[in-house]
């Protein structure tokens, strides 16, 4: 069973810069699509952008376009979520997902893993 594993969050300051790994032992990531999401304290998971398999095609949300894009890196077997600009809005929980890159959606997303914060304060 494929088990995504989140990690790199951590206490930002306004502005500040993270990158979140998102990673799986003992699968190969690079034939599966993986997507980002998040979710704040009292609002509903939301996605944030995706990776297609192996090909390397992404898609970002307009909601972050500009300041968050995605990555893979097959030989460390990762996927990653860079932030940059980042505000107190950028405040949540995020999670990596397998989702269909044509359905970059949580609706269409599987095996999630457990999240990792992301605080953004000064």
């Amino acid at each position: 069973q494929l088990q995504l594993v989140e990690s790199g969050g951590g206490l930002v300051q306004p502005g500040g810069s993270l990158r979140l790994s998102c990673s799986a032992s003992e699968v190969p990531l690079d034939v599966w699509e993986i997507g980002w999401f998040r979710q704040a304290p009292g609002k509903e998971r939301e996605g944030v952008a995706c990776i297609s398999a192996r090909g390397g095609g992404t898609y970002v949300y307009e909601s972050v376009k500009g300041r968050f894009s995605i990555s893979r890196d097959i030989n460390a077997n990762t996927i990653y979520l860079h932030m940059s600009s980042l505000n107190s809005d950028d405040t949540a929980r995020y999670y990596c997902a397998t989702v269909p890159f044509n359905n970059c959606n949580v609706d269409y997303a599987h095996n999630w893993g457990q999240g990792t914060q992301v605080t953004v304060s000064s």
